[in-house]
């Protein structure tokens, strides 16, 4: 099974090219969704993070609100509440690959925002990165309710520079220039992935490999890839 890591800055159309990879039969981890699970009502993380920062819980949720606040008070509470978080977030992301693993899904994605500055690409075989010019991302985010140039010059400060990001990629995904083209040089990336060997999956060459679940390969009539 070969993992993808996608990523891409705000605004970049990310998200859009998940929703593409899904369509081509790719199954697709979120981890955004991901932390807004395990931040909610009942979520895995709402009990060790209300163990230390208890005004950051209510009504047996995570506030996220709550929670920015005490990070910007304090530069040492985002290393801990990262110590905290990502190994919960870390086991969910490992229970999809395996979900994945034993549907003999032939390719797989990680929709990372933050691939490159945590180092996830260390475990992904190829790296899609979703781009687009400045200027059409500026205008997209500041369309965006309650956005402002100051919030997103904050949250490009904590992102790596798209042409870093590019720069380092297996494959760069334009999304300014129509769906169509957006789609086709998704489905040319998955061909090349799907050419190379796996190289992170399984974790264990002496693994025995599961035992199929029904999945439909990719590649089927039914995911759009035999008309490219």
């Amino acid at each position: 099974m070969r993992i993808v890591g996608l990523t891409g800055s705000i605004g970049m159309g990310k998200s859009a090219a998940a929703g593409y990879l899904r369509f081509l039969g790719v199954p697709v981890y979120d981890a955004d969704a991901a932390v807004h699970a395990v931040y909610a009502r009942g979520g895995a993380a709402v009990g060790p993070v209300g163990a230390v920062w208890p005004e950051a819980v209510r009504d047996g949720a995570i506030d996220r609100e709550a929670l920015s606040a005490l990070i910007a008070a304090d530069g040492a509470v985002l290393p801990r509440l990262e110590s905290i978080v990502h190994p919960i977030v870390r086991r969910r992301q490992e229970r999809f690959l395996l979900m994945a693993a034993l549907r003999r899904a032939p390719v797989i994605a990680l929709d990372i925002p933050l691939l490159f500055e945590t180092g996830s690409e260390r475990r992904c075989d190829t790296v899609f990165v979703v781009s687009a010019p400045a200027f059409v991302q500026r205008a997209r985010v500041l369309a965006r309710p309650e956005m402002t140039a100051e919030k997103l010059a904050l949250i490009l400060g904590r992102q790596m520079p798209d042409a870093e990001k590019c720069a380092r990629a297996d494959f760069v995904i334009p999304s300014h220039r129509g769906w169509r083209a957006m789609l086709d040089s998704l489905r040319r990336a998955i061909r090349r992935t799907l050419d190379a060997p796996a190289r992170h999956w399984p974790p264990n060459p002496q693994m025995a490999p599961p035992r199929p679940f029904g999945m439909r390969p990719i590649g089927h009539r039914q995911t759009g890839m035999d008309h490219a």
